[in-house]
């Protein structure tokens, strides 16, 4: 990124800021320079909007059955037009840490962190939850 000023005498002062602009969920991100030695740490945060769709639609789908509205998840997959192990692989969301949730909707969650990870089969203690998916809060 290359910015350019010019000040009140006339003089042009010219600023190289070596970044990278990608495309996330939707949102740009804005990245520093891969092993860059700059003094200023910068805090990032990285919205996941797959993840945080996710987690809020199974706290959705278990207030649903919870509340009686569906009584079973083969009846909440009829409604919804969803396959049942969908429904399950998404309703195990509501099993993680509350840190874990809180990290994922601040875009505070480890950078290896995704929806496809996950999906996948995690402990049921929020310790061991925190070690496997490496979050760091």
């Amino acid at each position: 990124m290359k910015l350019t000023s010019s000040g009140d005498d006339g003089r042009t002062m010219t600023v190289r800021v070596p970044i990278t602009i990608r495309e996330r969920g939707g949102r740009k991100l804005i990245l520093a320079p891969a092993g860059g030695s700059t003094a200023i740490n910068l805090v990032t945060r990285r919205v996941d909007n797959a993840m945080v769709k996710a987690i809020a639609q199974a706290f959705r789908w278990r207030e649903m059955l919870e509340s009686g509205e569906y009584s079973s998840i083969t009846e909440l997959a009829a409604a919804e037009s969803i396959n049942q192990s969908y429904i399950c692989r998404i309703l195990r969301l509501t099993l993680l840490a509350p840190e874990i949730v809180e990290a994922v909707l601040d875009g505070h969650q480890h950078g290896g962190l995704s929806l496809a990870t996950l999906m996948e089969p995690f402990p049921v203690d929020w310790r061991q939850q925190r070690a496997v998916l490496m979050i760091s809060i």
